[in-house]
């Protein structure tokens, strides 16, 4: 058993910004993001089929619940910038001080951030970040029928730790959660993994990947 007798509950505050190569996060407002992520995402069900939020068929609705998002302290919302601009959200959740443990989750990324250097590197800054302001876990949770999300788990070095049934009920249907997590102790080997695939020489000339992200972090 580890001895955590020196455990001390962490003080942490969520940043403001969070910036790499490829991308910048920045906490989400209404002022300085709503417009520009309302246009950036579709306004179908199907784009938000996963999500707890969504759809937002025009600018005002998406206008209140950014409203809602910007003054939220669990989670913390960050509008995150890619190729076409502000394009996608993500956010720091079930924030556990007293044991170290924190979540990223709400993630929407709009069709031109997903499958980009930058959102993978937005997921990556957010980890990172947590590990070192001194949480032992950050988990990744998702309806388990959502395919993408748990290959994008797994592609970061999640650990997949099971399937709570009949989790929760969202937008009136059951939701079997999928759940996965990477410990304090997993962070130096993928995170270095995390860094290979991050460099600009892992990239062509046309910016296609030269080794996935999945490869390295399976190592």
């Amino acid at each position: 058993m580890t001895d955590l007798s020196n455990w001390q509950p962490l003080g942490w505050f969520p940043p403001a910004t969070l910036e790499g190569n490829f991308t910048r996060l920045e906490r989400l407002t209404v002022a300085g993001h709503a417009a520009a992520l309302h246009a950036a995402n579709p306004t179908d069900a199907a784009h938000w089929a996963y999500m707890p939020y969504g759809p937002y068929p025009d600018l005002d609705v998406y206008r209140l619940w950014a409203a809602g998002a910007e003054s939220s302290d669990d989670p913390v919302f960050y509008a995150i910038h890619g190729p076409q601009g502000w394009g996608g959200v993500a956010s720091f959740m079930r924030i556990d001080r007293s044991n170290g443990v924190i979540e990223i989750g709400n993630i929407a990324l709009s069709p031109g951030l997903q499958r980009t250097p930058a959102s993978t590197e937005a997921i990556h800054l957010m980890i990172d970040h947590a590990f070192a302001a001194g949480f032992r876990r950050v988990e990744w949770k998702c309806n388990a029928e959502n395919a993408v999300s748990r290959r994008a788990a797994l592609r970061y070095g999640f650990t997949y730790e099971g399937t709570f049934r009949q989790h929760m009920v969202v937008k009136a249907a059951n939701r079997d959660t999928a759940w996965f997590a990477i410990v304090d102790g997993d962070w130096p080997r993928l995170r270095a993994a995390h860094r290979a695939w991050l460099d600009p020489e892992n990239f062509d000339t046309s910016g296609r990947q030269k080794e996935s992200l999945a490869e390295l972090t399976a190592r």
